[in-house]
């Protein structure tokens, strides 16, 4: 069950089906979305994958899933999950832009990553980074991910894999 998260300014808890409209239009907007999975999709996919958030992450439960709040207000999107392509747990988070430039995402990041190393016992987490994307990539290694190497996408942009290790408990 995915747990309530709390940082400074920011509410990290479980969609509701009453999030299906903030949700879509955070994935609607192509500043958001492109740099999500493969991009932006339409209304009807989003909505879909709105629909499998409940119906197969939360119902099996796959991996923790977050609807990102400010002053109550869906602002955001986050998850941290095992995923072939880094090889470990890898952190998702996406904010709309009107929470853009205020540390938000440092704050949202540090979140999801501190759940990973404190709540699940990772050793390290990932994130994977479309290389044109620097807000991101400048965001993650002020917070002490390093780049670890490139992925060659299909049509031939580059991914970007870094990571940071957790400290051992004594």
């Amino acid at each position: 069950m995915t747990p309530v998260l709390r940082t400074e300014r920011l509410l990290l808890d479980p969609y509701t089906p009453a999030d299906e409209e903030g949700f879509v239009a955070l994935f609607q907007d192509v500043r958001v979305s492109r740099w999500m999975g493969d991009g932006p999709g339409t209304e009807a996919e989003d909505r879909a994958l709105f629909g499998r958030v409940f119906t197969k992450v939360y119902a099996q439960n796959l991996f923790d899933v977050w609807a990102v709040r400010r002053d109550g207000r869906l602002v955001g999107h986050a998850e941290i999950k095992r995923t072939d392509e880094a090889g470990g747990h890898e952190i998702v988070y996406a904010l709309a832009p009107e929470a853009w430039g205020s540390g938000l995402g440092t704050e949202l990041a540090e979140a999801i990553v501190a759940y990973g190393f404190d709540t699940l016992g990772l050793a390290e987490v990932h994130a994977t980074v479309a290389e044109p994307n620097t807000a991101s990539l400048v965001l993650l290694e002020r917070i002490g991910f390093a780049h670890v190497r490139d992925v060659r996408e299909d049509d031939g942009s580059t991914t970007r894999v870094l990571t940071r290790r957790g400290v051992p408990a004594a």
